[in-house]
Parts: C-alpha cells; sequence; structure tokens
C-alpha cells in the first residue's frame, strides 16, 4: 500500500495551511466579498479547516511513526493505520485542491459563491468527522497489544465505537463528499448506487415487487440528484433504521432478468451456464489419509432437514461430461434464457486437470451466483477450467450453519462427481469474496474434520475471518463505507448467527420477468404522479443546509441535537473538540451470542489445529476495506504457524470490488490478482497427497 512519507504529510498540511490563508486573503479583497453570508460562510470555513489541519497534522504524524508495525510484513504494507491516514491526507487533499480554484476565481463574474460555500463546508464537516476517527485509533493503539490490531476487550473501545456510530453525523459522506477515497473512476458509479438506494428506499415496503419498486424509484431519484444534503441526510437515515429484508431486496435486484440480461451483454461468452439442483443424499468419499478407507458425508440438515443444493456450472469450454444425460438430469431452467443448447453433435474438449469451486459474497444474506457470474465466466476463460459456484441459502431464513452444510456438501459432490463437471479434479481451488471467503476457508476447516481431502489451495478476496462486533483501526471506516456501513454490517452478522429469528425454507425467489407483468398496472397508474411530484421538486426553492442541521455563528453546518440525545462524554477526545453529532439517532443492537465465535464461523479464532491442515491460502484485500484488519491479522495468524499464505493489497478500491470488475481498469486489475493467484494454486506442480485425491467415477 502506497503511503507518503513523514515529510509527504507534513508538505502536504502546509500546503493546506497556506491555501486556506490565500482563501481568506482572496475573499477579503474580491468584489464578490458584497455577497455577504455566502462570503461569511466560506472565511468561517476556512478558518475551521485550518484549526483541523493544526490538530490533525501530529496525530498523523505519530500514526506515520509506528503503523508499519502492524503490517504483514516489509514487503506487503497494509493495516488499517495506514488506511485512516490515507483516507485523512485524501481529504485534505481535495480541500486544497477546491481551495485553490476558490482563492483564483473567486473575483471572477461567473464565480458560484453559494456552491463553492457549500463544497467547502461539507468536506470541513468530513476533516471533523476524520478527526473524531484518528481519537478513536489512538484509544486503540494505546489499549492493544503490539501488532493486533483487533480490540478484544469485552466492551471497551468496541462498545465506545458503537454508541459513536450511533451519535456521529455521517450524512456529508454520502453527499457531496461521496466516495472521495476511492478511485475518481468509480466515483460516478457509487454516486449511481447511493442515488438507487435512497430512491428504492423511499419506495419500500409499497406493494411491489422489486423490478416495480426499481421502475417507480426512477422517478424519485431526480431530487437526490440535485439536492445532495438531502441524499446524504437520506441515505444516513436508510442504513441505520432501514430492516434486513430492505437490504436483501437492494442487493437482490441485480438478480432480476432485466438488469442481469443487461450485465451478460458486456461479459464473456461461454459455451456452458448450467444451473443445477442436486439432491441431498449421502456421498462416500475415501478418507484422504488412507484413500483405502472412505468416509461418509451427510446432506446438510441444519434447522429444516435434509434438502438439495443449488449450483452453478460455467465453463468457457464445452467438455465432457457436461453434456451428458446424467448432468443435464440435475439442470433446471433459469428464466427465458436456456443454459445450454443440447446439441448431441458439438465438439467437447477433454476433461481438464483443474476444477474451480467457487462461494459467492453478499453479506450471507443477498445474492446468488447469477450476482458474480459475470466475473467467473472472465476467469473460466481465461484459466481455461470449469467453475462451479455454490448457491448456499440464505440468512436471516437460513442461518449459520446451514450455508456451510450445503458448501461442503456441494465440495464433496463436486469431488465424486467431477467428471460431471468436466474436470478430473487432480488439482482443485477454492475461491470467494467477503462471505464467500469466509465460506472457502471453514469449508476447509470442515473438511479436514471430517478427514475428507482439502483443496489444493484457497483464494478468498476480502474475506470476513471475525464476525464479531470488536473494533479495529479499519472497521472504523465502516463510519463513512457508503458500501459497508457498521449498522448493516452489524445486521447482516446478526442474520447469520441467528440471534431471534424464525428459520424457514426459502421460498423460490419472484424477481424475475414473469413480475414485470405484475407490477406494469400499479407502474402505470402511479407514473403520472410520481412524474410530476419529481419535476415539481426540481423547480421547488432548496434550503443550503442540511434538514436537521443548523448554521453555527462561524457559518459552518454543524448538527445540533439537543443536550439529552448526546453521548456521554468520551475520553477519546481532548476538551476542546467534539465531533457533529447526527439528529437521527436509532437503537442500534449489537449482535451478542456465542455463535459469533464459533471457529467455523469466525475463523481468526479457530484453533491451531484446525487451521494447521489448511492449504495455502492467498488473500486479496483492499486499502479502504473496513475488513482489512481481518485479512492482516489472519494472515499474520497462518505466518506464525507457519503455514503457507500470502497477502495482496490493491489500492483506492472498496469493499465488493469484483462485482465491480466491468466498471473501471482498476477493479479489473484487482480481479486480475486474483486470477494470478488461482493460476498459482492449480498450475502447482506436485499437490501433496493429502491434497491430492482425484474423484471417483
Amino acid at each position: 500500500m502506497s503511503v507518503p512519507s513523514d515529510m509527504d504529510h507534513k508538505d502536504a498540511f502546509a500546503a493546506l495551511q497556506a491555501v486556506c490563508s490565500d482563501v481568506i486573503i482572496a475573499l477579503n479583497g474580491s468584489p464578490n466579498s458584497s455577497h455577504g453570508d455566502y462570503t461569511d460562510r466560506i472565511l468561517g470555513v476556512m478558518r475551521q479547516i485550518q484549526e483541523h489541519g493544526r490538530s490533525v497534522e501530529p496525530l498523523i504524524t505519530g500514526f506515520t511513526s509506528v503503523y508499519h508495525h502492524f503490517d504483514l510484513d516489509a514487503e506487503t504494507p497494509g493495516n488499517g493505520y495506514r488506511t485512516l491516514v490515507k483516507v485523512v491526507l485524501s481529504c485534505t487533499t481535495h480541500i486544497t485542491q477546491k481551495a485553490r480554484y476558490i482563492a483564483s476565481n473567486c473575483s471572477g463574474p461567473f464565480f458560484r459563491m453559494e456552491h463553492n460555500a457549500a463544497e467547502m463546508e461539507a468536506y470541513c464537516s468530513a476533516l471533523c468527522q476524520l478527526r473524531a476517527l484518528l481519537y478513536l485509533a489512538q484509544g486503540l493503539l494505546n489499549d492493544n497489544a503490539h501488532g493486533q490490531l483487533l480490540s478484544q476487550e469485552e466492551g471497551g473501545l468496541s462498545k465506545k465505537f458503537v454508541q459513536e456510530y450511533i451519535s456521529m453525523h455521517k450524512a456529508c459522506f454520502y453527499g457531496r463528499c461521496l466516495g472521495f477515497q476511492f478511485s475518481p473512476s468509480l466515483r460516478p458509479f457509487l454516486q449511481t448506487v447511493v442515488i438507487s438506494m435512497v430512491s428504492f428506499g423511499e419506495n419500500y415496503k409499497k406493494q411491489q415487487t422489486g423490478l416495480g419498486i426499481a421502475a417507480l424509484s426512477f422517478f424519485t431519484s431526480g431530487k437526490y440528484v440535485m439536492d445532495p444534503e438531502l441524499r446524504g441526510s437520506e441515505f444516513e437515515r436508510i442504513t441505520q433504521n432501514l430492516d434486513m429484508q430492505f437490504w436483501k431486496s437492494f442487493w437482490n435486484i441485480t438478480e432480476t432478468e432485466l438488469l442481469s440480461g443487461l450485465c451478460r451483454i458486456a461479459s464473456s461468452v461461454v459455451q456452458v451456464n448450467l444451473t443445477l439442483t442436486v439432491p441431498g443424499e449421502a456421498l462416500s468419499l475415501p478418507l484422504a489419509s488412507d484413500p483405502s478407507l472412505s468416509v461418509s458425508v451427510l446432506p446438510p440438515v441444519a434447522h429444516w432437514g435434509p434438502g438439495p443444493v443449488n449450483m452453478r456450472l460455467i465453463s468457457h469450454t464445452l467438455r465432457q461430461g457436461q453434456d451428458s444425460a446424467e448432468l443435464l438430469a440435475f439442470s433446471r431452467p433459469e428464466g427465458p434464457q436456456l443454459s445450454l443448447p443440447v446439441t448431441f453433435n458439438r465438439q467437447t474438449s477433454p476433461l481438464s486437470p483443474c476444477l474451480l469451486i467457487h462461494f459467492h459474497g453478499g453479506g450471507f444474506v443477498a445474492q446468488t451466483s447469477k450476482s458474480h457470474e459475470n466475473y467467473l465466466k472472465s476467469w473460466s476463460k481465461d484459466l481455461n477450467v470449469p467453475v462451479l459456484s455454490v448457491d448456499y441459502s440464505l440468512a436471516p431464513e437460513a442461518p449459520f450453519p446451514r450455508a456451510l452444510e450445503e458448501c461442503f456438501y456441494a465440495y464433496c459432490w463436486a469431488l465424486k462427481n467431477c467428471h460431471l463437471l468436466g474436470s478430473t479434479a487432480e488439482r482443485v481451488c477454492f475461491a470467494g469474496d467477503s462471505a464467500g471467503g469466509n465460506l472457502c476457508i471453514t469449508v476447509s476447516m470442515r473438511a479436514i474434520s471430517h478427514g475428507v481431502r482439502v483443496p489444493d489451495g484457497i483464494v478468498a478476496a476480502y474475506p470476513a475471518t471475525l464476525l464479531t462486533t470488536d473494533a479495529s483501526p479499519s472497521r472504523l471506516l465502516t463510519l463513512i463505507d457508503p458500501l459497508l456501513p457498521l449498522s448493516v454490517l452489524y445486521k447482516c452478522i446478526d442474520a447469520y448467527a441467528g440471534t431471534g429469528s424464525q428459520t424457514i425454507q426459502p421460498a423460490m425467489q419472484l424477481d424475475t420477468l414473469a413480475a414485470l407483468g405484475h407490477d406494469t398496472m400499479k407502474l402505470l397508474n402511479s407514473i403520472t404522479q410520481r412524474a410530476n411530484t419529481w419535476f415539481l421538486s426540481l423547480t421547488e426553492q432548496k434550503e443550503p443546509s442540511l434538514p436537521s442541521s443548523t448554521t453555527s455563528s462561524n457559518g459552518i453546518l454543524t448538527s445540533a441535537p439537543r443536550t439529552e440525545d448526546r453521548p456521554q462524554e468520551s475520553r477519546e477526545y481532548p476538551e476542546n473538540f467534539e465531533p457533529i453529532r447526527s439528529r437521527c439517532l436509532v437503537d442500534l443492537q449489537t449482535p451478542c451470542t456465542p455463535i459469533m465465535k464459533n471457529p467455523f464461523v469466525s475463523p481468526l479464532l479457530a484453533p491451531d489445529n484446525l487451521l494447521k491442515g489448511l492449504p495455502p491460502v492467498h488473500l486479496v484485500a483492499s486499502a479502504l476495506d473496513a475488513l482489512l484488519d481481518d485479512s492482516v491479522m489472519f494472515a499474520k495468524k497462518l505466518r506464525n504457524m507457519n503455514q503457507p499464505v500470502t497477502l495482496s493489497v490493491v489500492e483506492d478500491l472498496p469493499h465488493g470490488f469484483l462485482s465491480l470488475v466491468q466498471v473501471c481498469k482498476e477493479t479489473q486489475e484487482a480481479s486480475d490478482i486474483c486470477v494470478k493467484r488461482i493460476r498459482e494454486v492449480l498450475q502447482q506442480e506436485e499437490p501433496s497427497p493429502a491434497h491430492r485425491q482425484p474423484g471417483l467415477n
């Protein structure tokens, strides 16, 4: 992870102070200074930025002097402390660039005083909140053991961080400042996601299916494009208050035939894309330690008893077995698309010695292999191997351990039936992202505990290795992350842990083109009213401040909750500082159950004997991901056990970057790193005997 040197960050803060002074001088001498209120607002915010800069600089200096102690090694710089420094410097850089524009153009006739005042106020608010995160991180640094990134103290800062998350103003990070820390090529996409989410939330729980809500949301999105402050405050409300069903519905919008069909246009063409349903029947596999003996693998049974397991087979090339009647007997139709034309005169390639088994992300609560098939198609083409992606049952309807049981069963079924999948399974690699990365590790641990052959390697992208509420410097980013806010992370953990939920067998998904007809009448009935409301909202006069904000004496937008709404004073903050508080308060329920510390839920807590038999583990993390420290600490644990492990940290990308592979070149390059690691696993010359047991015909 590339970080500025000590001299660089000192230069950055010196430039910040200088340009703020330049703006103050320029405005005082500008003919536009007659714009009274707006000029005063910019002058006030510049002085406030200078004060934040003077306080933040020594904090950054302190972190840069010690953060290398928390890296995996000298060749792999990356941890949450480095990330916080990177984010703060990114914010100050944006402020410096915008301030230079103001200093150079404030005297011009076309200078928009109101717009630039709002811009600087938003970034000043962001810098204030980042300053608060630095104080919290300083508390972690003081309390944790040397090299420890996660605060595993009962209560302590982890509890205080939750209290701060509830009360701290976050809307500034979802309005004008949205995505400032990420690659510039991603920011338009992030804006689209946030606007879509806010519009979707406005129409949530109306009598529509997901596709209908998405269509209606189009007509409410205009006001959130025009009013960044409204967008930010509404996003803050949604992330803290709406239930898990909302997030499942929103994330599954990409599953609709209409949207997935559009994505499919840009994806690689494959000859095989089959959805399979495998009945739950007991399997017999050779024992890894003694192939002359066998071990019985039972079907998944948690919560509602034995049931089938769904999978998707993707193969760039049609191989032997993939067009067999035996495999096609497991296939199921998927919408209007026929996954594999049955043509018996088609030429088939021989069986591949390799097989890639994939577990998708989605927080254990949403998405399927369909959401991830675009990059899986590319992987199958680049690696020239069949890919089997497992569509495990989702929480909260199917909490732990149902997903783990289904993924393990799918792996065992694949070993036994690899000849149907176009492979001899001489070399098998697990791959997964986020929740899927967790399952790559835990399924391998389950294979060890059952005596079944383990895969030849694991490639896990930004995996969740610790599903507890422990704080870490990178997890502090959940306060500003538009894709992984803390409240959403907690909802996913709570759902997977099964806290307070009633498990039922999941129903078939309804968000298909068949639902479009049901939605059409309701859409047509409300289209005129929605359109009129939207256009009226564009012409209404907007207040320059946040709906829940007031303007302080120095002209800076600040949230001003009642005294009784403020949390108790925290020792993390100096006496002369208080972060901006929000009126959007919620009683965030902190997940708390022993299941969270189960090693098959949180593999970072697994005993050595379960991790000792793991194959080589390749972790691919993002420097700006809230779960970065999960990967760093898991890599450290494996290395301390002399287990083979690598860690790659990519720059400027958010959590979930594999699903964004078609958005920009940076996400494609990150995907290429995953492909490189998978190729290393599949092309290793001599897998160990315990790892290599060909599938049974």
